[in-house]
């Protein structure tokens, strides 16, 4: 496919392959772009970003509606792309389409509610003559890089605020996945949105990112990634907006009077969906020794019977990961464990990208399974004593994006929400729940910032105060 820069679609100087993670076979080329296309391209978001301020909020909620209805008539070819470049398995790469649809639809609704409010200056004294009021207005120009998981939503939950609020968007899809986006901004321009509003850069972003960044021509940046890549890109881009959604490694705790069967379908759903790369997937599950052998024992069965292998099949529940040589990273990481005294009770092993859901038990917190963001098919379990100190090991990260715990003891389900350091926090359900119109986003290491379309219009406007002074 080719990108769209400067209101063409083009073919750039030289080409990167798209491979299917479980064939390992190119299934298309997009274009490696260069600064100097990124320069073009935010030139041309300029333009774009004028276009976009011509046009009433109704246009607005028009244009993405329409895209609603492409989205619906496209659904099979979008949710066969996602499964292609990224190696979900079917069902989750239709999905992925259905939400992408309603993140879509509810962005469109926020462009309908872009509020002011009148502030009462004569409440402070000796302004008995000045009137206040606020206007919200779009900052003008959005980078969004989004990451290879969700290559279709992840993308719309950014694209979709961005030209609510009355922006242009650059967006710089993953290197991995660049074929959902690229679909997406052709469906954006069917819909009628301005030619120039809306960019889709391809290639590297150690190559381009920088450039994308930290261009003044840009007002704003949001990203999904890497806590480190996110660190450089707020160093990177200067006195702009961000929004960051970073790293995790959500923990997910079982107390002595929790439903068993329960906690075992939330951690298989948590835990291995999308083969464990989700940025909420649950990696720690820490679980009250009263009950820790029975939890086991419940969960082996249940992650044994995964099935793997080729996503486009339906009867697969794990496909590949995106690269092999994360599998192998994964692989390394379950075996490095072992040998630090770890119990492999089930899964593990490897085919190529493809790696056998695993589940580690008598994970020891100091391991770097404990520490570190897996991102993959496997989840540790830990023995503790108590609600005490399973929140003090929950909160003993760097991360805090999303957590959970299941418990009938309503004490410590509000102990839980009150204590846990996580952007998300889930009662009696698994880490890995978002409902796309939520504000979403994490604390410490992961992040800044919400997304959810509300919450994203808000990060991509500006607020003007208007002071009348009266006479």
């Amino acid at each position: 496919m080719k990108m769209y820069i400067n209101g063409n679609w083009t073919s750039g100087t030289s080409q990167i392959e798209v491979v299917n993670p479980y064939s390992g076979k190119p299934i298309d080329t997009v274009p490696a772009a260069t600064v100097e296309d990124v320069e073009m391209a935010i030139k041309s978001a300029e333009r774009g970003a004028n276009a976009m301020r011509a046009l009433s909020a109704f246009d607005r909620y028009e244009i993405l509606m329409r895209a609603v209805v492409l989205l619906n008539e496209r659904r099979q070819d979008l949710g066969e792309t996602i499964t292609n470049e990224e190696g979900k398995v079917i069902s989750e790469g239709l999905l992925e389409v259905d939400r992408c649809v309603q993140t879509i639809t509810w962005s469109a609704e926020e462009a309908k509610r872009l509020f002011g409010e009148t502030i009462p200056l004569d409440a402070a004294p000796g302004n008995e003559m000045k009137f206040g009021f606020t206007v919200r207005v779009p900052v003008g120009i959005v980078v969004a890089i989004s990451p290879f998981n969700f290559p279709l939503n992840l993308v719309a939950h950014k694209v979709g605020p961005a030209i609510a609020g009355g922006n242009a968007v650059v967006i710089k899809p993953a290197s991995d996945t660049p074929l959902s986006a690229l679909k997406l901004t052709e469906i954006l321009l069917d819909a009628g949105l301005p030619a120039e509003a809306i960019q889709c850069v391809t290639g590297s972003g150690s190559a381009i990112g920088d450039a994308l960044v930290s261009n003044p021509a840009v007002r704003k940046v949001t990203f999904t990634g890497s806590q480190e890549v996110g660190e450089h890109i707020t160093h990177t881009a200067g006195l702009k907006k961000v929004t960051m959604e970073l790293g995790s490694n959500s923990p997910l705790i079982v107390l002595p009077d929790a439903d068993i069967d329960k906690v075992v379908a939330a951690t298989v759903q948590s835990g291995y969906s999308n083969a464990g790369q989700v940025c909420i997937s649950t990696q720690r599950v820490i679980v009250d020794k009263s009950v820790y052998s029975d939890f086991l024992d419940a969960l082996a069965p249940s992650v044994e019977a995964l099935s793997t292998g080729d996503p486009m099949r339906e009867t697969v529940n794990v496909g590949p990961m995106v690269r092999e040589s994360d599998a192998a990273r994964v692989e390394s990481w379950i075996q490095e464990a072992v040998g630090a005294g770890a119990r492999l009770v089930a899964g593990g092993g490897r085919d190529g990208a493809v790696v056998r859901p695993a589940i580690l038990a008598d994970v020891d917190r100091n391991m770097r399974f404990s520490r570190d963001e897996l991102f993959g098919p496997a989840v540790g379990v830990t023995p503790v004593s108590g609600i005490d100190e399973a929140i003090e090991f929950a909160n003993d990260t760097r991360f805090g994006l999303s957590a959970a715990i299941f418990t009938e003891n309503l004490d410590n389900a509000m102990r839980f929400a009150l204590e846990v350091d996580s952007g998300n926090l889930n009662i009696n359900g698994g880490t890995q729940f978002r409902a796309d119109l939520m504000p979403y986003g994490g604390l410490k290491d992961s992040g800044m910032g919400k997304e959810g379309p509300r919450y994203a219009v808000e990060e991509m406007t500006e607020l003007k105060m208007v002071i009348m002074h009266r006479s």
